[in-house]
């Protein structure tokens, strides 16, 4: 395991600081994937009608519209919470229950906001990279967050223990078999997967916290960049 956890002098990023911890557990979490989890979603993908899985999907991006809206009502964008309120309204009722999406193709775009990113706008720093157990890529900010958004997430209400841990089960494999694509296309370009993934992931965090607006790092870029154009 610690010859696994040693990294190369010139991999080191400093939004990483625990690399040897994270890329153990990022071996571990893959195991269990590929183990468990993976080859559901595979069989899940194979037997599943597209149509129905589309209604699976959109039934539990309909109930995720509940933390955009307290997430976007935290970050004070409220044309955008109005539009979550409202496409919760319009697939609930004539979606049946959010099976189908009927407010996007009526301009309604879905937002995608959590507690982490209203963290992050309210001024709080990411903090090191951090791939948590048997849940995977995230940080000191965001992971302690998702906590948050569980206790907003309108299955955390239902009575039914049976029920709600089956339709969590559903939706963590219905997530799964739609990584699918991404890791195969993941898995032909990258040589180093843990790499590939944290810079995917951190990088992917940054933009949706400032709602892709450049960062303070790449704006001094942008001005390095300037004077280096007018310099020549």
């Amino acid at each position: 395991m610690t010859g696994c956890a040693t990294v190369p002098p010139e991999s080191k990023d400093p939004r990483d600081p625990w690399e040897g911890y994270n890329r153990a557990m990022f071996q571990f979490n893959d195991a269990v994937d590929r183990a468990v989890l993976k080859p559901v979603a595979k069989g899940y993908d194979k037997v599943t009608p597209q149509p129905v899985r589309n209604s699976i999907g959109n039934f539990f991006s309909n109930l995720g519209d509940v933390h955009n809206l307290a997430n976007n009502t935290l970050q004070f964008k409220f044309h955008d919470a109005a539009s979550d309120l409202t496409r919760m309204i319009m697939n609930t009722s004539f979606g049946l229950f959010g099976l189908f999406d009927v407010a996007t193709p009526m301009g309604l775009e879905k937002s995608n906001e959590d507690f982490g990113q209203t963290l992050g706008t309210w001024g709080m720093p990411s903090g090191p990279y951090f791939v948590v157990p048997f849940r995977g890529p995230s940080t000191v900010r965001d992971a302690p967050a998702e906590l948050v958004d569980g206790r907003i997430h309108p299955l955390y209400y239902h009575d039914d223990v049976s029920q709600r841990n089956s339709l969590v089960a559903l939706r963590l494999v219905d997530i799964r078999a739609g990584l699918l694509p991404t890791e195969r296309a993941l898995e032909g370009m990258a040589t180093d997967r843990y790499m590939a993934i944290r810079n995917a992931y951190l990088d992917r965090r940054e933009y949706l916290v400032t709602d892709g607006a450049p960062s303070d790092a790449q704006r001094d870029m942008l001005r390095e960049l300037e004077d280096w154009d007018d310099d020549f």
